[in-house]
């Protein structure tokens, strides 16, 4: 017995060789470069994903879940939104700028949404919604595709770090009063500029 306890192997550090802790967000430069590869594309669906995906600041599963009748008023794609988050039942406030709106807009009309629809169906029969795992692998795409490790970035875009990078530079005065409300919660995760 004690000869089975001696030779047997001993595993490694599951994290020998593996990047952990806090993976980089994107700088303004990866996005702009996201966003016109979309654009050039014609990926209708996708500029539509990301550019909500930086606007608001929901967690994925709080984004895949959203319907249109969520950010569309009559005909018209509201200027802000309030969503409540599923993971703490608080309600999140967000800006939706134009080029978003003409995005959805555009993306809403080729798809013939409805006001109960999903505003990102999925492509499966069995799920009503993009799912989270589907929406981390194309925000890994698109991180690829731009020349980027996608080990090396976060498989979700939404939740802080890329909001704080296009307020810095674009100094939206009314997007910053709603961003820095809610940046006090991420406050030790991100860094200060």
């Amino acid at each position: 017995m004690n000869h089975l306890i001696e030779t047997g192997s001993r595993a490694g550090p599951w994290n020998k060789g593996k990047l952990v802790g806090q993976k980089a967000p994107l700088r303004l430069k990866d996005i702009w470069a996201i966003r016109i590869r979309l654009q050039l594309g014609s990926r209708t669906r996708e500029l539509a994903l990301f550019n909500l995906a930086i606007d608001c600041k929901l967690r994925s599963c709080d984004l895949v879940k959203l319907r249109v009748r969520d950010l569309v008023h009559g005909e018209r794609i509201a200027a802000r939104a309030i969503v409540m988050q599923q993971k703490t039942q608080r309600p999140v406030q967000f800006e939706i700028t134009e080029q978003t709106r003409e995005s959805l807009g555009a993306w809403i009309r080729q798809r013939g949404l409805r006001g109960d629809d999903f505003l990102f169906p999925s492509r499966l029969r069995r799920s009503p919604h993009l799912s989270t795992r589907q929406y981390a692998r194309i925000v890994r795409h698109w991180v690829g595709e731009i020349g980027l490790d996608p080990a090396n970035r976060r498989r979700s875009i939404g939740k802080c770090g890329c909001q704080k990078a296009v307020i810095r530079r674009e100094h939206a005065s009314h997007v910053i009063g709603v961003v820095f409300t809610y940046s006090t919660s991420c406050s030790r995760t991100m860094p200060q500029p």
